[in-house]
Parts: C-alpha cells; structure tokens; sequence
C-alpha cells in the first residue's frame, strides 16, 4: 500500500507516518511549513490546494490517502470562521472526490468537538450532533462534506488526541505540560468540570491500519474507555513520573476566559470499533504505559 499523509508535520500525522513505515508501507508525507523528520518523499502542501494534492496522488500512484491536516486551533477557528471552514470542512471532501474518482481509500479525521457535550451519555457514531463552537462545526462540515464526495470513505472521530511524535519520539501538549511542571515543582490546576475519552495517538494510528486491512468504511470512535477529567488524566501522569500529587490542583473550565466554548461531556462510546476488531480500546492507564519511555526525562 503506498499512502499519502496529509499533515506528516502534525503529532497525529508523524505518529501516522512512523506506524506505517514501520509496518513496510510505502509512504509519502505532506507537510505546512515546517517538514517533519522522515527518511521518505515529502512534500510542501496546502490540503485547500486540490490540484496539488491530485498531482502527488497521481506522480506517486497513491492507493490510500489519510488526511491529518486540520485547523485544530479551536479559539483560532472561532474568531478565524471562514479559514475554518476551507481547512476543515470544504477541503476534506474535495480530496475525498478525488479519491473517489480514482477509486482509491480516503481516511479524514475528524474530532469529538462535532457534539455538545450537554449529555450524561457517551456518545455513539450515530448521535446527535450540535457543535458549540467553530471548530466544531468546521469540522462537522467536512465529515458531512466527505460522506457526499465518497460513500465509502474511513471517518476516525478522536478525543483530546496525544502522544509522542513519530519523527522524534518528542512527548509533547498536555502530557509534557504536565509532566514538566510537576517535574520542576510547581502546582498544576486541571479542570475537574469537563470530561473525555482521550486518544492516544499511537493506538489511534494502529486502529486505522486494522480498519483498512478489514475493508472498514463509515465513521467509528477511536479512543481509549476511560472517560476522564483533565485533573484524573493529571493525576495518572502524576502517578507515572512518581511527581508530588500535592501539586495536581482542581479548577474550573470558567477560570479561564477563551474565545470558544468547550463541551464539558464529550466522551465516545467506542463499542462499535471494538466490535468491528473483535477487541477491546485500551484503557487511559494501558495507553500511558506504551508511552513510559517518553516520561523518563520527567521521573523522579
């Protein structure tokens, strides 16, 4: 399988890229501005540019193409509505279409910002959506986008994506913040008033190659069981560095003053996947173990 990777710059686009390569794909990477540490073709790309992007699907003789590229800055997107709009939701189906013209696999990424977050439930594949902020929506638009340009096409809906690059093996958002400053003493507030299921990029890369080789199509949930808050998701890292839990502090999501809303509840109900691979998702515990390596530098 030779894949196009859209957004190879990105944590979730080089965790892509590194899966596959390890997995004896051949791999070509689109990047924005700054190009990614991979012994493989890469290539400067705007995913708005769809005569760009059909030209290296077409020099190359693509068979997949995943697209990680994304606007992810959510209060960006807010008072940025239109970019928004042409990064996550017009683009994603144009390339789609074409892949559909060429008969080929397109996986897009899309998020759990696509709900509101107002229900005690977690949310299926199937339910209601209601974005609360642009991002949201954006994104929500191009799912829409993409299963009108290609019926068959792979939707991976993530949560609170992290991890280690793929290119370096760098950790880096929330983790690093919090593993650093409790590494360096100082107190960290987490929020105990909004929930998730988060997805930890690794796993979520190796979900999507066991949904291509099953012939998978439609939209699944990829993220880890444990539905947690910011301070539990802390106080697990805290427990992994062996940190000072005196330091994991609580606060609240109205502390901060941010240009977009949050859904407080946006957790996946990730038994369809489950179901599909005949397996269980990891729990937030199993999926921080795969990456204890990454923590060394912040242990005590």
């Amino acid at each position: 399988m030779r894949t196009l990777v859209t957004g190879a710059n990105g944590l979730l686009g080089s965790v892509v890229v590194e899966t596959l390569l390890g997995q004896g794909f051949d791999v070509v990477g689109g990047y924005h501005t700054d190009p990614p540490q991979f012994d493989t073709p890469l290539h400067e790309v705007d995913i708005t540019d769809s005569e760009r992007v059909a030209t290296l699907i077409d020099d190359y003789e693509i068979d997949t193409v995943v697209n990680c590229a994304a606007f992810t800055d959510v209060d960006g997107c807010e008072t940025s509505p239109e970019l928004a709009n042409k990064v996550n939701g017009v683009a994603p189906g144009v390339i789609a279409e074409v892949c559909a013209e060429r008969d080929i696999d397109f996986v897009h990424y899309s998020t759990d910002y696509v709900f509101a977050g107002d229900s005690d439930e977690r949310y299926t594949e199937d339910g209601e959506t209601g974005p609360v902020q642009e991002y949201g929506a954006s994104k929500l638009a191009g799912e829409d986008s993409v299963r009108d340009a290609d019926s068959d096409a792979l939707i991976l809906r993530l949560s609170f994506v992290y991890g280690a690059r793929g290119d370096t093996g760098e950790l880096t958002g929330f983790p690093q913040w919090v593993a650093s400053t409790l590494a360096a003493g100082d107190d960290v507030p987490l929020f105990t008033d909004q929930q998730f299921t988060p997805s930890r990029a690794g796993h979520v890369a190796e979900t999507m190659v066991s949904l291509l080789e099953a012939g998978a199509t439609g939209t699944f949930h990829v993220a880890s069981r444990s539905c947690v808050t910011p301070y539990e998701f802390g106080e697990e890292i805290c427990a992994l560095i062996d940190g000072d839990d005196r330091l994991v502090g609580s606060s609240s999501m109205s502390d901060l003053n941010r240009e977009a809303a949050r859904p407080q509840n946006s957790c996946l109900d990730v038994s369809k996947v489950e179901e599909e691979l005949g397996r269980p998702q990891p729990t937030l515990t199993d999926d921080l173990e795969e990456l204890e390596g990454a923590f060394s530098d912040y242990m005590s």
